[in-house]
């Protein structure tokens, strides 16, 4: 039967930057009790996927999983955001292909070249989509530690990771878990223009840029919000930015898709605020930044250039 080794090599072989593996069992740790909290606190604001109770139980995504193999893809490319302010800032993940088929493509054929090894393996793959605590697991899988921010950091790559799984039947052994190494540092809390970063791992979207600019659907921005976006208009990378391993360790991505398209690195405030149907979908095509509406990009550019959309 085949082993934990033999399934490292093979994702890397697929291109993984990073793999580890963790065991499925009954055992609670504090993870579940923090997103209780954190929901409890209202904290995700609108997005009510984040209270499904799947999330607490990796189980009901799939009953027969023994073991959760954990993959990670450094997507960080060295190009530079602009402070000039006719300029808007799109977030790193959204800058080339969108990641959800880049990531999924690869996991979906390591899924299948895992059960083709035997006919009695059974597997299932996640990314962001599924309703699976993905940083708790790759912490758990020995890929790196959930930062004061939110991100998973990674040694090798810092937080400019994208994170998947696959689940199996197999069991298989478990690396250890990844220990924490942000220390005393507070910049990502200190950083954080709207005060999202509420206390050391505890991110209240009702605050985040980035849940603003991308998941909130609302006519206008709040003020609170609107006053502090220093030309956001897709997500927000402060926190980061400013992050230690990011500034040591960041290296750049061999995944070509990851390059960013050309519109994505520098675009006109003044474009985005008159983006049109046709122009969105001509712009934003095979990119995850498609969740972003049209008239979402009018009123996020229209907010920094602080006139009504």
């Amino acid at each position: 039967m085949i082993d934990s080794s033999q399934i490292k090599q093979k994702a890397i072989e697929l291109g993984f930057h990073l793999v580890g593996i963790a065991t499925i069992d009954n055992h609670q740790d504090r993870s579940v009790e923090h997103l209780k909290r954190w929901l409890d606190s209202g904290y995700q604001a609108d997005m009510a996927w984040m209270a499904s109770p799947k999330r607490a139980d990796i189980r009901t995504y799939m009953p027969e999983a023994q073991s959760l193999i954990a993959v990670a893809l450094n997507y960080y490319t060295p190009h530079q955001h602009s402070d000039q302010p006719e300029i808007g800032k799109i977030s790193r993940y959204g800058w080339g292909r969108d990641y959800h088929k880049v990531l999924g493509k690869k996991l979906k054929i390591l899924s299948s070249w895992l059960r083709s090894q035997d006919e009695s393996i059974q597997t299932r793959y996640a990314l962001d989509t599924a309703p699976i605590q993905d940083k708790v697991w790759a912490q758990r899988a020995g890929l790196g530690w959930i930062a004061k921010n939110g991100n998973l950091i990674t040694r090798k790559y810092g937080s400019w990771v994208f994170l998947g799984e696959v689940l199996t039947n197999l069991a298989l052994t478990p690396d250890l878990p990844h220990a924490s190494h942000c220390g005393s540092c507070t910049r990502c809390l200190e950083a954080c223009p709207t005060g999202a970063i509420v206390k050391p791992h505890v991110v209240d979207a009702n605050r985040c840029i980035a849940y603003h600019t991308i998941e909130n659907r609302e006519v206008k921005l709040p003020k609170a919000i609107a006053d502090k976006l220093s030309g956001w208009v897709a997500g927000c990378d402060i926190c980061q930015d400013v992050c230690p391993w990011n500034q040591r360790f960041a290296r750049e991505t061999d995944v070509a898709d990851f390059q960013p398209y050309p519109t994505n690195l520098q675009p006109q405030l003044s474009e985005l605020a008159n983006l049109d149907e046709a122009e969105w979908d001509r712009r934003f095509r095979a990119s995850a930044l498609r969740r972003i509406k049209p008239d979402m990009w009018r009123r996020n550019a229209c907010a920094n250039l602080n006139k009504e959309k």
